[in-house]
């Protein structure tokens, strides 16, 4: 499959290490805002939204694999020279991140992980959701697909953020969005994670109904030396929920 053009922006010095952050599919690169004040202190930040998300085009026919989700990562950072730097994934937006690290290990200096997992959740039947998607449009999928975004206590004293990021993922292509449905249902990497090399930490949320903490366990488990944290008071968008805590994970890992 052909590789996609993503959206990209770079933040922070140009002459600092550069850390990458992937977004969890159905969310753009805007979720890390909150990480921004503090990352780009000493970091050169390059986000971006994946295929069919923002300004990037959606996916050509057919249902991509990881491979060619993670050959769209590989060709951004050849086209700007970046030969090594650390990578930070959110929900299956960490499965991302461990193909890159797996497949490019001299490439990833640190790999940091927030609410991820390395399996999709069984909870949700991805090929059927990506199939409802694409008949009937995001917005018959948003409520389901962001429940697990925010605790009842967050979305109560803040449902400004709530329904603007539920905006967002409703304007996220329907094509877009199923192609990374598609290509994570049924993908078990735990087999990948010892090839895995950079250092890791795994950040789970103590509330993340969609990758709770065992996943996250697991995760470290298989990745040599990895680190694992969790995050009280936090479902799983943990970085925007608990932006203080998950950025000092971050800042300790991926900062120095």
């Amino acid at each position: 499959m052909a590789v996609v053009l993503l959206d990209h922006r770079f933040d922070g010095p140009g002459n600092a290490p550069t850390v990458l952050l992937l977004p969890s599919p159905g969310a753009k690169w805007s979720m890390w805002e909150p990480q921004m004040p503090e990352l780009t202190r000493r970091l050169r930040v390059l986000r971006v939204n994946l295929r069919g998300h923002g300004g990037s085009p959606p996916p050509p026919r057919g249902t991509p694999t990881l491979a060619d989700l993670g050959a769209d990562l590989l060709d951004l950072l050849d086209a700007h020279g970046l030969r090594r730097l650390s990578v930070v994934g959110c929900g299956l937006g960490g499965m991302l991140a461990t193909w890159v690290a797996a497949a490019a290990p001299d490439r990833v200096r640190r790999l940091a992980y927030v609410a991820a997992g390395a399996t999709a959740p069984r909870s949700c039947d991805w090929r059927g959701r990506a199939a409802r998607v694409r008949s009937a449009g995001m917005a018959a999928v948003s409520a389901e697909a962001t429940a697990a975004w925010f605790t009842p206590l967050f979305a109560e004293r803040r449902p400004d953020v709530v329904l603007r990021m539920a905006a967002e993922f409703e304007g996220v292509t329907a094509d877009g969005y199923a192609a990374y449905c598609g290509a994570v249902a049924g993908v078990d990497q735990q087999r990948m994670l010892a090839a895995v090399r950079a250092p890791a930490l795994v950040v789970s949320a103590a509330h993340d109904p969609l990758l709770p903490p065992a996943y996250g366990r697991r995760l470290a488990a298989g990745i040599p030396g990895a680190r694992f944290r969790v995050v009280p008071g936090a479902a799983h968008l943990a970085g925007i929920e608990r932006a203080d805590r998950v950025n000092e994970l971050l800042m300790g890992h991926v900062g120095g």
